[in-house]
């Protein structure tokens, strides 16, 4: 009799539910962190390609024509993304009130009372690759990042 008490007892007691719920939701709490390790590493690409584009437009506004100068800051700012592609830079002259814009500064815009500046616009892309298959997420995603500035012009 007393043997078949101890072994009720066994079965009521809760000692081990704890390490029975851990073991379920262990799989799903490692799955969790891997897509927020994935998404902060998108995150962190994105950003380093904003400002790649960012110090491209920063060297353009200096020297607006100047396409190789415009890559080589963007591409040197951002040496640790993989694949990283800098756009030819395009660049043009537009009144500082933002009224008017010419592609080309051949033909400059008209402005009324106020000066001709150059803008110039430097796109940046990557590709992202996550580190494990997600469903309904491709296996590469492009990502791209612009910045526009404005310099001092004619």
């Amino acid at each position: 009799m007393n043997t078949w008490l101890h072994l009720r007892s066994m079965f009521r007691s809760e000692c081990g539910s704890s390490l029975v719920e851990l073991a379920f939701l262990s799989p799903l709490l490692m799955l969790l962190l891997l897509g927020l390790v994935d998404f902060g590493r998108a995150y962190l690409i994105a950003s380093e390609l904003a400002s790649a584009a960012h110090a491209g437009a920063v060297y353009g506004s200096g020297s607006p024509t100047d396409s190789s100068g415009i890559q080589n800051a963007a591409t040197n700012d951002a040496t640790g993304i993989a694949g990283l592609a800098v756009a030819t830079p395009t660049w043009g002259c537009e009144c500082s009130d933002g009224t008017s814009y010419a592609a080309s500064c051949s033909s400059t815009p008209t402005c009324t009372g106020n000066n001709v500046v150059y803008r110039v616009k430097v796109t940046v892309t990557a590709t992202y690759h996550p580190w494990s298959p997600w469903p309904g997420v491709p296996s590469s995603i492009p990502l791209s990042r612009a910045a526009t500035m404005r310099s001092g012009g004619s």
